[in-house]
């Protein structure tokens, strides 16, 4: 539900509380009211003391929006929507939605003990400091947040592991929200960013055709297991004349992977598969298929059938 906009006759306060989804600070609602007027909201109940310094003109539980407003207004001058939480509001989906990130100024003091200290209906709060946050990195915003590229960069940096790092440059990427070459840009300022270069040759990996977590960690597999490197996404006419995409193609052996997801489980796309199999079949090529979980569980197994594929094939490994 959108919140109504204020009519002709709306004052300051009015605005104040449509722009910042009803969530105002104690310093900004005593410049607009008397100290006893915000006092009286409140022991009335008609508003809410969320946390120090922050009010709620309302009495209703948080929404989303209004969580995020908090998240930023305690965490006190220059904090911005970070990570996960900033690249999810501009769009990227399959995201976690909490924690809240929050990044501040590194040369100022966050309001930690205000942030422990929330409301049960408010979502837990990660605070991140920073020493690097260029004008061209922050999205103006309701509330303001870091743009799409730092936003995955950092979401990366502290993801709980590798494949939640790798699938949050790999979502933003795949729906478009973000070009590789933004993510680069951004790594260039942020020379002692956490996983920097897993960042770094995951984007590459993107950059070279690999939109899906699946495919980034089969090209990981190719090059620790010392395979040579597919072409990702090779397009293919077949002869029905429908343009088909695959997964991993070694055009020299005419060799090609597929990595199927738990979509390709399901009994129409299972048919689908076949039928697309055998095309390529027919065409002189040999075809592996592996589901995405074996390619992260087994990856010895995943590389001993490509290699086997590929050395039939005539690939000889280098000394």
């Amino acid at each position: 539900m959108f919140p109504t906009l204020p009519g002709a006759d709306a004052d300051k306060l009015d605005w104040l509380t449509f722009e910042q989804a009803g969530v105002l600070t104690t310093a900004q609602a005593t410049r607009l009211l008397t100290a006893g007027t915000v006092r009286g909201l409140v022991r009335s109940g008609r508003w809410r003391a969320i946390c120090r310094g922050v009010l709620l003109t309302g009495n209703g539980r948080l929404t989303r929006d209004q969580q995020l407003w908090v998240a930023v207004l305690a965490a006190g001058p220059g904090a911005v929507l970070a990570g996960a939480t900033a690249a999810a509001e501009a769009g990227v989906r399959g995201l976690r939605r909490e924690p809240v990130h929050v990044l501040v100024p590194a040369d100022r003091r966050a309001a930690r003990t205000t942030l422990r200290r929330l409301p049960i209906d408010m979502v837990a709060v990660a605070l991140h400091r920073t020493s690097v946050l260029p004008p061209e990195h922050v999205q103006l915003a309701r509330p303001t947040r870091t743009t799409t590229a730092r936003a995955l960069v950092d979401a990366a940096s502290w993801a709980s592991g590798i494949d939640e790092a790798q699938a949050a440059l790999a979502a933003g990427c795949q729906q478009r929200r973000v070009l590789p070459q933004e993510l680069r840009e951004v790594l260039d300022v942020l020379p002692r960013a956490p996983r920097r270069r897993l960042i770094r040759q995951t984007v590459e990996d993107i950059a070279g055709g690999a939109e899906a977590l699946s495919e980034i960690n089969f090209l990981r597999l190719c090059r620790r297991h010392a395979l040579p490197r597919p072409d990702l996404q090779e397009r293919r006419v077949d002869q029905d004349g429908r343009v088909r995409w695959l997964d991993a193609y070694w055009r020299e052996w005419r060799v090609h992977a597929e990595i199927d997801g738990a979509h390709h489980m399901d009994v129409r796309q299972w048919a689908a598969d076949m039928r697309r199999q055998n095309a390529v079949w027919t065409s002189g090529d040999r075809i592996l298929r592996f589901p995405a979980w074996l390619v992260r569980a087994r990856p010895d197994e995943v590389a001993g059938a490509v290699r086997r594929a590929l050395m039939a094939a005539g690939w000889r490994p280098g000394p």
